[in-house]
């Protein structure tokens, strides 16, 4: 990309444009979930810097993700958002990084051959560092101290030196967010994300006896890549892919020190991802959080939970999009099993009224966490499930476009959510939990629900 993007400095300049101005009057208003940074001095350093380092994503690239996000909303494309909980700086290693892109592009496979539709591929990477808890602290054996907030704002060890808020994490977290997305371009865009050897990476997920009822699918889907090859089909689209990076907006300091001003447009793109979401937590109307990423560019999501009203949702659409621009917004929703069926119609049937046109996806994760009974946070495999298939349920009752999928998971053999067709059960927990924040599907769990969605993409 060549957009020549100007630094916004963080304060002094903004008075001269009320753009910019506007930009900074989240500061006058509530701000949850935002750290308490223990030295001003390394604050102010930290924005300063963050607010001259060159942009993670670029405004082209923002504004053609906006694009398949129209064609999403309007049915014709299906959008695949996955990745870590949070991300830890320990965990940027390229095994790493390629496992979960692989995972992903295995994934899409599938579901573009259910849908026969193009995925839009969007990793939970390259700034998922920060992360929204209940509580301020955590007690253990009567030592209280502050809770994890990611790797953006502390660390994991408990004590007082790792827990402590230190605004120097935000210049490594981008400094780790530009190697990541570095390394997920050279895969996606130098052969790693080639669809052949993606759909043979698949053959491996096949060869287990508990994976036997998807063999149908499969053979499906290499009939019609061998049919591609005969035909000495060649084309780039085969070879390379687009993957978009998004994570929540959760720390309004560093999404402000990143905003740049497109030189082309001279408006304001958060350049830390290509899409920001705002959490079940930070959503408030009248809050910091909303009225900071009403004023950028980027597409939005918002995750609503079964709380959430009609009125709600319309009052997002207003704030967040008020010229009902295809694409600007996704709804993500985080119903809970129990709850989909019967919370999410009255959503969509206020907001289809409307005459709005929003991209609904599914969270399926974040509406099921449980506790197992040896103590670990956990997820329920089927639960997960359930809730994919109740939300193809509504919107094929309601003739609406069930749009895209949202998953916590890994590229690694981990055992973190109970289930699958080859169980993971909670003693596997003692030795292969590694979460540091919410149970993710393992590479297994993430192909099965491709291969569960890919069905019900085809029916729908």
């Amino acid at each position: 990309m060549t957009d020549s993007l100007a630094p916004v400095l963080p304060r002094a300049a903004d008075s001269a444009s009320s753009t910019l101005a506007g930009l900074d009057a989240w500061r006058s208003m509530t701000a949850a979930q935002q750290p308490s940074w223990q030295d001003p001095g390394v604050y102010s350093a930290s924005v300063k810097e963050l607010s001259t380092l060159p942009p993670l994503v670029f405004a082209g690239e923002v504004d053609v993700l906006r694009e398949r996000l129209a064609a999403a909303a309007q049915g014709k494309a299906f959008l695949l958002q996955g990745g870590d909980c949070a991300e830890t700086f320990d965990g940027a290693t390229a095994d790493k990084i390629s496992a979960r892109v692989r995972t992903i592009l295995q994934m899409a496979v599938v579901l573009t051959y259910g849908a026969s539709l193009p995925v839009i591929k969007m990793g939970r990477m390259a700034g998922q560092f920060a992360k929204p808890r209940s509580s301020n602290d955590e007690t253990r054996d009567g030592i209280t101290l502050p809770a994890y907030r990611g790797d953006m704002v502390n660390g994991y060890d408990f004590t007082p030196e790792s827990r402590g808020h230190d605004a120097s994490r935000m210049v490594k977290a981008y400094h780790t967010s530009a190697s990541t997305l570095n390394l997920i371009r050279a895969f996606t865009q130098g052969g790693f994300a080639d669809l052949r050897l993606v759909h043979h990476w698949n053959k491996g997920f096949m060869a287990n006896p508990a994976h036997s009822r998807y063999e149908s699918l499969a053979r499906e889907i290499d009939r019609a890549v061998r049919f591609m090859d005969a035909c000495g089909t060649d084309f780039e689209a085969l070879k390379r892919v687009e993957f978009f990076a998004s994570h929540e907006a959760l720390l309004l300091d560093y999404e402000r020190a990143l905003t740049r001003i497109d030189s082309r447009t001279s408006l304001p793109y958060d350049t830390s991802a290509h899409f920001l979401w705002i959490g079940e937590r930070t959503r408030e109307i009248d809050g910091a959080h909303v009225d900071f990423l009403s004023r950028v560019r980027n597409p939005i999501g918002v995750k609503l939970g079964p709380s959430t009203s009609g009125d709600d949702a319309l009052a997002l659409i207003d704030k967040l999009d008020p010229n009902r621009e295809p694409g600007r917004l996704t709804f993500i929703t985080r119903m809970g099993a129990k709850n989909i069926r019967e919370k999410l119609p009255q959503l969509v049937e206020r907001v289809t009224a409307s005459g709005a046109q929003v991209l609904w996806v599914t969270d399926p994760m974040h509406g099921n966490t449980v506790t197992s009974p040896n103590g670990y946070k956990t997820r329920n495999f089927d639960d997960v499930i359930d809730e994919v298939r109740g939300f193809f349920e509504v919107h094929n009752s309601l003739g609406t476009f069930p749009g895209g999928l949202h998953v916590e998971m890994t590229g690694d053999d981990v055992a973190e959510c109970l289930g699958g067709a080859d169980p993971i059960d909670q003693d596997a927990f003692l030795e292969r939990y590694e979460s540091v924040c919410d149970p993710r599907l393992n590479h297994m769990q993430s192909l099965e629900m491709a291969f569960l969605v890919a069905g019900a993409l085809s029916k729908s």
